[in-house]
C-alpha cells in the first residue's frame, strides 16, 4: 500500500470514487454504489467536454435532441446529476447508453487508475464522507469535491490532465 500524501491522477477517476464512497454512505450496496460513480464521472465529463467545445450535443432536425434512449427506468438525484438508472437482478444499476454499467468493470477501472494508491485514497474519503451525516453528505458531496480536486489547466489543456490529489487535505475536511 502506498504511504504517499499526494497522488497524481486525472479529475475522472476522483469523482468516480468519491461517488463511490459517497453512494456507499447514503447506504447503497456496493454494487449500485460502483456504477453510480461512474455515471456521474461520466456525465460530469460529457456536461464539461461540451462546454469545452470537445463534444457537440446531437442533433435532430437541426434542434438539440431529447435525452432518451439511455435505457433509465428511473432517474437518481446524486451528487447534483440526474442520473438515468434500471432495476436489475443484483439491485439498482446506472445505465449508459441503453446499458446497465457493470460493477466490475468500474472496480477494474479505478485499480488501473488509482494503482496502489487507491486503498489510501478511499480511506481518507471514507474518513470525510463517515464525519457528515448522510442527508447533509448528499447536500454536500460535489461541493466537497469541488474543494479537493486535483488542479489542472484550464481550458482545454486541462482535458485528460493529472494533477496533485492531496490526501491530508481531504482528511482535514472531516
Amino acid at each position: 500500500m502506498s504511504k504517499r500524501e499526494v497522488v497524481e491522477i486525472n479529475r475522472a477517476p476522483v469523482l468516480t470514487l468519491w461517488g463511490v464512497v459517497v453512494a456507499r454512505r447514503l447506504g447503497f450496496r456496493k454494487g449500485e454504489a460502483l456504477t453510480l460513480g461512474k455515471a456521474v464521472a461520466g456525465l460530469n465529463a460529457q456536461s464539461k467536454g461540451r462546454s469545452l467545445g470537445i463534444f457537440k450535443p446531437r442533433q435532430v432536425a437541426g434542434k438539440r435532441a431529447p435525452k432518451s434512449g439511455l435505457g433509465e427506468e428511473l432517474w437518481i438525484d446524486f451528487m447534483g446529476r440526474a442520473v438515468p438508472a434500471v432495476h436489475t437482478g443484483d439491485g439498482v444499476r446506472a445505465v449508459v447508453k441503453d446499458k446497465p454499467i457493470e460493477p466490475d468493470s468500474v472496480e477494474t477501472y479505478l485499480r488501473k487508475k488509482f494503482g496502489d494508491d487507491l486503498p489510501a485514497v478511499r480511506e481518507a474519503m471514507e474518513e470525510l464522507a463517515g464525519s457528515i451525516k448522510p442527508a447533509d453528505l448528499a447536500e454536500r458531496a460535489y461541493d466537497l469535491y469541488a474543494q479537493f480536486r486535483p488542479d489542472i489547466p484550464s481550458g482545454k489543456r486541462g482535458w485528460g490532465a493529472k494533477g496533485p490529489l492531496d490526501l491530508t487535505f481531504i482528511r482535514g475536511l472531516a
